[in-house]
């Protein structure tokens, strides 16, 4: 029911994850990440402590590949689900169990794995990774492009319904949780119309909670 991405910016150090499924909110239930940690996917018949427990892992000196074995061995009912991790050095693991929904698949590289399942054909990830790969600038302009990539490929074996990025950077929450969590047209483009439109804002945002005074103009009506 869903694929997904996650990626490690080797530029910046900026960690993601982008999600598309054929259920509703699918980014609210499976995109994780944390700053100077990593990023994590938990999907298919999903388990929402996976995440938050792989980085932890991470976080106390963990690779991504160590997490995620560690992951198979302390999580109940893991022969159901479909875990992605990508860690600081930019290493990656992936746990798909043999449970997962239909066709499932996945591939990986240095600083980006990508999976899914219920999926069209094999290829999606695959397809997932060169899209990212092959694309530049800003890690969200990147995940965006993945997500397309894997759409064009052939996405879902039906129609998707929500989609959704998580990108962190430097800072103890997400600089970017943008969210299309239920959509009869296509949610991935749903999705880059929002971003089109944060995009520009995602520093300012940043700025106005560490120092407001030294922060943009808020746009508003009355503001000088």
């Amino acid at each position: 029911m869903t694929f997904s991405i996650v990626a490690r910016c080797e530029r910046t150090g900026m960690f993601g994850v982008a999600i598309s499924s054929s259920s509703p909110a699918v980014a609210a239930r499976c995109s994780y990440a944390r700053a100077g940690v990593g990023a994590v996917a938990s999907q298919n018949v999903t388990d929402p402590e996976i995440g938050p427990f792989a980085l932890d892992l991470m976080a106390g000196g963990m690779s991504a590949m160590q997490a995620v074995a560690e992951v198979r061995r302390r999580r109940r009912f893991i022969e159901y689900r479909q875990v992605l991790a990508v860690d600081a050095s930019g290493g990656t693991a992936i746990h798909s169990g043999p449970n997962a929904l239909g066709i499932w698949a996945s591939a990986h590289s240095n600083n980006a794995a990508s999976g899914g399942n219920l999926l069209a054909h094999a290829g999606v990830p695959q397809a997932m990774l060169r899209a990212f790969a092959a694309s530049t600038g800003h890690l969200g302009d990147r995940l965006i492009g993945a997500l397309r990539g894997g759409l064009d490929a052939g996405g879902e074996a039906g129609p998707v319904h929500s989609a959704g990025i998580l990108v962190v950077d430097r800072v103890s929450w997400p600089v970017i949780d943008l969210r299309c969590d239920w959509s009869e047209d296509c949610p991935i483009e749903a999705l880059a119309t929002i971003w089109e439109i944060y995009r520009p804002q995602v520093d300012a945002y940043v700025q106005r909670a560490l120092d407001p005074r030294e922060a943009p103009s808020y746009g508003v009506p009355g503001d000088e």
